[in-house]
This record gives C-alpha cells, structure tokens and sequence, in this order.
C-alpha cells in the first residue's frame, strides 16, 4: 500500500466512549491532591520536566523553533487528553497554546479549574469524544491510553483530532518484565503509586502502538524511552524497556 492510499481509521458517530468508569472514578478519587507534590501524584510531579522537555523539544523541530522563545506554541491550538487535574496543560498554556483539556473524572476538571487562576483553559469532562469534529496542532496523551475501553479506537481518536500538519505525542509504559517491577511491584506496592493505578496486561509495546497509529492513518517520527535513576529522577533515554514517548505525523 502506497502512502498516497492511507486513510485515516475514523470513529464512528455511534461508537462507544474511551471511558472506563473504574478507571475514571480511581483518578477522580486522587483529585483533592494531585497539585501535591508530595501526595498521591507525586510521580507524576516527577515525570513532568522530562515530559515538558520532549514535547518542547518535538514541537521546536516540527515547526522549526530556536529553542528560546518562551512561547513556541503561540497562535497554535493544543488538546491534551487525559489531562488529569492539568499538570501538562498549565505548561502547554503558558507556552502560548490556546489549550483544550479533557478528563473523564469530573472531579479531576473542577480541580484543574480552580487551579487554573487566570490561564484560559478550556476543560471539559470526558474521552476523546469531547473534541469529535475539532482538529488541532498539537495534541498530547500522556500515560493515558493503558486506561482506556479501546486502545486502538482511542488512537484513531487522536489521529482524527490532529490538523493538518499537526503533532501527536503520546507516552505510555511498555508491557515488560522491567515495568510490572517498578510500577507495580515496587511503586504501588510502597505506595508512591496508589494501588490498583496500573493494570500490566493492558500496557502496550512500542511495535503494538506502531500499529495502531499506521491503521488511523499515522506515521512514527520519533520514539524515545523513558528512564529512572536514583540520583537523576525520571530522564529521556535510548531505552524503552520501562516507558517511552512517541512522535506522530499524518502519513
């Protein structure tokens, strides 16, 4: 198949929502504290500047940046989905992005909101449905998709929210030996994760969302790993084997 008769995979007006309820009441519950740093997403305190750190780094290479303006993504419309109580979508805003932010706990919305200040976010309550018929220039699902009803028809979910010479980023852990010990064994086990956070069945392969892109009509530019030292928190790293970031552009 030439690239010339790849389609995107679309989302049907009738199909079911992304959302599972458990997964959405088990976030929901954690939505009083996600701002603490030191509270139930501490981890995910931890995480955000190597997050911030890829997403400036893919966005100034997609659209040519010089790496030192402090608003890359002025006059450019930003979805993050999955956006928890807004953690990345605070730094998206305030890196000039006119920002939507979709969760599907309520309670994680009316917390983004109050947090928000004077930052015009635009929040709103559910799956990737909530932005169906909008496309945007930059869209981010960050530790998200491992949670939903269906990965594959969540991705063609995002595929069909990105614009035309738009971005998606998305980060999720892999399915290995090396991420059921940390996350799940060891993170949930003393407690830096809250238990029951991660299901390890449901994590997927660099090769399996691959796939999953390529069938909504998306082509991988770049994939990078995740990693976590002792002395450095979590870093960008060749290795893939615990979590990983992925760039995607329309084929």
């Amino acid at each position: 198949m030439t690239d010339a008769t790849v389609t995107k995979a679309t989302v049907p007006p009738s199909a079911p929502s992304s959302v599972r309820a458990d997964e959405a009441a088990h976030f929901g519950a954690m939505a009083g504290d996600w701002w603490n740093p030191h509270g139930s997403s501490a981890m995910l305190h931890r995480l955000n500047p190597a997050r911030l750190g890829y997403i400036r780094e893919r966005i100034d290479m997609h659209w040519d940046g010089d790496g030192e303006t402090f608003t890359p993504l002025a006059g450019r419309r930003v979805l993050d989905v999955g956006c928890g109580a807004g953690l990345l979508a605070e730094p998206l805003a305030r890196l000039g992005g006119t920002v939507t932010a979709i969760d599907a706990a309520p309670e994680n919305i009316a917390a983004a909101r109050a947090h928000a200040g004077a930052l015009a976010i635009d929040y709103r309550v559910g799956g990737v449905e909530a932005a169906a018929g909008e496309t945007f220039d930059l869209v981010t699902c960050l530790e998200v998709i491992e949670h939903v009803a269906d990965a594959a028809a969540f991705v063609a979910g995002l595929a069909q929210a990105v614009a035309p010479g738009g971005l998606l980023i998305l980060s999720t852990p892999n399915r290995t030996a090396l991420s059921r010990l940390a996350l799940i064994t060891l993170a949930e086990g003393s407690g830096q994760i809250p238990r029951g956070t991660h299901d390890w069945a449901r994590f997927i392969t660099p090769d399996e969302l691959r796939e999953m892109l390529a069938a909504a009509g998306m082509k991988v530019v770049d994939v990078q790993g995740l990693s976590f030292s002792p002395t450095r928190g979590f870093t960008l790293s060749e290795s893939t084997t615990l979590d990983y970031f992925v760039t995607a552009v329309a084929a």
